[in-house]
């Protein structure tokens, strides 16, 4: 195995506190995280592993060339397998989860450094709907924009590896640019979310916000459906000089709220 780091450290604690049971995240294998250990290389989690009680042997080093050189081929099984295969640090190292094409675009393209996706129940009970794109489209609240950004980026449902890469990757560049900015969190139809951070923190406290915004989202079609705020709403409350700080009060709060 590679060497311990202090980055496989905190992606391990953020790993386990993404995979604690009572929060609804995943359940056995779901699920899978990374984070950027330097310019050349990242760590992801192997393939099957519990996000619940990982250790640092759940995770593989990777390098980002093998992965993007078997991202310019075409999108077979084998040439996904062959990339994972490549990309190990270790050859020993377990194999890497097929998603780590996806972690590779999100931490290089996108400029994350740690990276959570998960299967909440909140959340795939509207992506698994015939009405997701419509309920996903906006945002209802302030600090919603705060934590997650002006707007998610929904992608229809892709076959995992290198085929939901390619998309992600195309996907991303159209949200830059109607944005200016990569997106904080990614929502796939009929799959599950995925949100960008910088830090461990930041990755759980959009995570908290997310779900916590597909429960008030779900609660609005009892009566007649979401309010969402307009464009000019959002890019008032996104830009006012205070967002920052109110960020760095809710990441705070966040790793909190994990230790309890």
């Amino acid at each position: 195995m590679s060497e311990i780091t202090a980055t496989l450290r905190a992606l391990v604690r953020l790993s386990r506190k993404l995979g604690r049971p009572r929060r609804g995240y995943v359940i056995l294998g779901e699920g899978n995280t990374a984070a950027l250990e330097d310019e050349s290389s990242f760590w992801v989690k192997a393939s099957g592993a519990s996000l619940n009680r990982i250790g640092p042997e759940g995770f593989v080093r990777v390098a980002f060339d093998p992965l993007f050189r078997a991202l310019d081929m075409p999108p077979t099984d084998d040439a996904a397998a062959q990339g994972l295969q490549d990309a190990k640090v270790d050859p020993e190292d377990p194999r890497p989860s097929v998603e780590t094409y996806l972690h590779a675009i999100a931490l290089h393209d996108a400029g994350a450094r740690y990276v959570g996706h998960t299967h909440p129940v909140t959340v795939n009970r509207v992506l698994c709907s015939r009405r997701a794109e419509e309920a996903v489209s906006g945002r209802l609240f302030p600090d919603e924009i705060v934590s997650c950004g002006p707007a998610s980026l929904y992608m229809p449902y892709c076959d995992p590896g290198l085929t939901l890469a390619h998309e992600f990757r195309a996907a991303l560049r159209r949200y830059a640019e109607r944005q200016g900015a990569s997106p904080r969190v990614i929502l796939i139809q009929n799959h599950g979310l995925i949100v960008l951070g910088e830090s461990p923190q930041e990755v759980l406290a959009t995570t908290a916000m997310t779900c916590k915004a597909f429960d008030v989202l779900w609660g609005t079609y009892a009566l007649g459906g979401p309010n969402f705020f307009s464009d000019e709403q959002i890019a008032r409350i996104g830009g006012r000089p205070d967002e920052r700080y109110r960020r760095e009060l809710i990441d705070r709060a966040a790793a909190t709220h994990s230790q309890q």
